[in-house]
């Protein structure tokens, strides 16, 4: 399957999907998140593949946002905005676990993207923030609704209203990225953490982002429903058999998302 504005590799059971745009940091058009979403379809149906990494080519950007010029000279931007909307809210959701490798700026859509990802690891270096405001428009890959769910809505509001930029371990104090670490241990951590969630059963996975992502969007009752959903369908599956039977033989377990 080939590509313009991103790349695919998949090696083992971990594929990365690479924003690859250099010329202009790596900022997205229509284009790009319709390339996101072919490449989650194809990730999807894959069952060898387990975990994603979504990253940033090069060491400069992540994401530096929307693309500016596009942006200036398509008068259809904002029309096109809800299926960006759609691929982000595809990624929180995704059955399989997502990483954000935030490798340099993430700004604007950006963070917006890393933001939909269930675990966020930052190079030292990276620079985050909300600065659409600036342009005289509001975000609009959903960061108006999903920041004040990660920081709380004071500090989401200094953020976006003020477009104030902040550092990776700012980022890390509020609760916006899990782990900040230098950028010559970046690879390393991501892969750590892509190896630990391969450790984890794969429909487990899926049902215990299920629960979180539907049950932060409700109240309590509501939520503790979902969770024994979810709950009642992993204790249906082979890999429940498996995971307790390599628990009780004090082995690893073999699954294989069944």
């Amino acid at each position: 399957m080939s590509y313009e504005d991103i790349r695919v590799k998949k090696e083992g059971r971990i594929a990365t999907i690479t924003v690859d745009r250099p010329n202009v940091l790596n900022a997205t058009r229509h284009e790009t998140m319709l390339e996101i979403d072919r490449a989650l379809n194809d990730i999807e149906a894959d069952e060898n593949v387990r975990v994603i990494v979504l990253t940033g080519a090069g060491e400069k950007a992540f994401i530096s946002g929307g693309d500016i010029s596009v942006m200036a000279s398509d008068p259809l931007w904002a029309d096109k905005a809800p299926k960006g909307q759609e691929v982000c809210t595809r990624i929180e959701f995704f059955p399989k676990p997502v990483i954000a490798r935030i490798n340099g700026v993430a700004l604007g859509a950006g963070i917006e993207v890393a933001m939909c990802c269930d675990i966020r690891i930052a190079a030292e270096t990276a620079i985050m923030g909300q600065p659409e405001l600036r342009l005289g428009i509001i975000p609009g890959y959903g960061a108006t609704q999903r920041l004040p769910r990660l920081v709380g809505i004071g500090k989401a509001k200094e953020l976006i209203l003020m477009g104030v930029r902040i550092g990776a371990p700012e980022a890390l104090r509020i609760g916006l990225v899990n782990q900040v670490v230098p950028l010559s241990e970046l690879d390393s951590a991501v892969t750590q953490a892509a190896e630990k969630l391969l450790g984890m059963g794969p429909v487990a996975l899926h049902m215990a982002k299920t629960a979180m992502n539907y049950g932060n969007q409700a109240d309590l009752r509501t939520g503790l429903a979902m969770e024994a959903r979810c709950y009642s369908h992993c204790f249906g599956t082979e890999d429940r058999v498996e995971g307790v039977n390599a628990f009780l033989e004090k082995r690893r377990p073999q699954f294989k998302g069944k």
